[in-house]
């Protein structure tokens, strides 16, 4: 049973009793990201989330560190580009402590001088970690192009530059003009009662803000193909090659997430059985959508070698044509349809799955939407609809590139992306 509120101070509250499990857990989902952040604390939405761990008024990082150790909870946070979540899995029976704990943290952290030069240095190591790391790093690198000077764009990490010159009260009131209950989603599943846990948060947030949140909003800017090359001395080539999506609020999101696994979203979709199993061309190859608010991306990513690129574009291309020419069969659409089923279905056996379906199902569109829902517009998608998207996205747009490779072979990089898509 799922039962939902709004709290006089603007918090929403949505919890799901599951009486058969003896765990529960908790999420605060916060809406704030990079993208809310202004040009001085980019990557202060990141670098808070790590400051809530190092103690509040009453708590020490070591006393937050041992109560939740204590108790055999998971305690865990992270950051994304619209929102910021602090979340804990506990035993049933100790889901107030873990409440309490966390609010403590969400409200009361201290962001003591020392500690905040500390998480500094720990940050900028965050960050040396993603710059030595080209499989990850290429996906920052085509989000900074595709969309350029608009806070999308920004690394949610922030740069060496911008987490450097941190001052501790700038960051300081940031969090506290965000980190207030009208910006948040309070999302509880597991063998709880739910009347009980709703006047414990209530309860919690009795002495809180009841001001409201504002961010300036900037509407990302109409999509421009770019070409993004990258020297740096590696033993694969790393290519991010893809177009402007969706946002999560498109109605063509349900037929999105099925093109994406029949065309390159798991071990096998047409890109990893051809690029990889049949012609050896890739070790690592994918595609996936990444739906905002107010906008996407869609993308495909390729780890080759130096001496294979020309041979790994032409299969890519291929295959793109394919899509958009001839669209998917029925067989795939059935298939993936039983897919997409399952490990929703799946997924909802664990108490944290049903706690984060619930909680970004709210952020995202403001109300429930249940499996049941999803799965049944998933089942509603026809073959017709997968062509119109491919057409769509991939047929009249202008594919764009990122790579990071050898200085030798980027201009091969480039001689074949001109060569296929410019």
């Amino acid at each position: 049973m799922i039962s939902y509120w709004t709290l006089s101070n603007g918090a929403r509250v949505v919890v799901e009793e599951i009486p058969h499990v003896r765990s529960a857990a908790i999420g605060i989902y916060v809406g704030v990201g990079s993208r809310h952040e202004t040009k001085g604390l980019k990557g202060a939405s990141h670098f808070i989330e790590h400051m809530l761990f190092k103690g509040t008024s009453r708590l020490t990082a070591r006393d937050i560190a041992e109560k939740f150790e204590g108790i055999g909870g998971q305690l865990n946070a992270y950051t994304s580009k619209e929102y910021t979540c602090v979340y804990a899995r506990t035993l049933d029976e100790n889901i107030d402590l873990a409440a309490d704990i966390i609010f403590d943290m969400i409200f009361d952290s201290r962001f003591a001088d020392k500690d905040f030069e500390t998480e500094k240095g720990v940050v900028a190591e965050e960050i040396n970690m993603n710059e030595d790391a080209p499989d990850d790093l290429i996906h920052d690198r085509f989000a900074r192009s595709l969309w350029l000077d608009h806070p999308m764009g920004s690394p949610i990490l922030g740069t060496m530059e911008t987490v450097a010159s941190f001052n501790r009260d700038d960051v300081y009131q940031f969090y506290k003009s965000a980190y207030i209950p009208s910006n948040m989603i309070i999302s509880v599943a597991g063998n709880v009662q739910a009347l009980e846990i709703r006047d414990r948060i209530e309860g919690l947030l009795e002495k809180q803000s009841h001001s409201q949140v504002s961010f300036p909003y900037t509407k990302p800017k109409a999509y421009r193909s770019f070409m993004d090359l990258m020297e740096k001395d590696t033993e694969q080539v790393q290519i991010c090659i893809g177009v402007q999506g969706i946002s999560y609020n498109d109605e063509s999101r349900y037929a999105m997430n099925v093109m994406n696994s029949i065309f390159g979203g798991g071990m096998s979709s047409r890109l990893f059985q051809k690029l990889r199993e049949e012609l050896g061309l890739a070790y690592s190859i994918y595609s996936y959508p990444s739906n905002y608010s107010d906008t996407g991306a869609y993308s495909i990513y390729i780890g080759t070698g130096r001496n294979k690129i020309s041979r790994c574009f032409e299969a890519l291309q291929r295959q793109m044509e394919s899509l958009l020419s001839h669209g998917i069969t029925g067989e795939e659409l059935e298939r993936t349809r039983r897919l997409i089923k399952s490990s929703m279905y799946l997924g909802l056996e664990g108490v944290m799955n049903r706690m984060s379906r619930l909680g970004k199902s709210i952020i995202m569109h403001n109300e429930i939407v249940s499996p049941e829902e999803a799965i049944d517009r998933v089942m509603q998608v026809e073959q017709e609809q997968i062509k119109d998207l491919a057409v769509r996205l991939l047929g009249n747009q202008t594919v764009s590139i990122a790579a990071i490779g050898p200085a030798g072979v980027m201009h091969e990089v480039e001689k074949q992306y001109r060569r296929f898509w410019n």
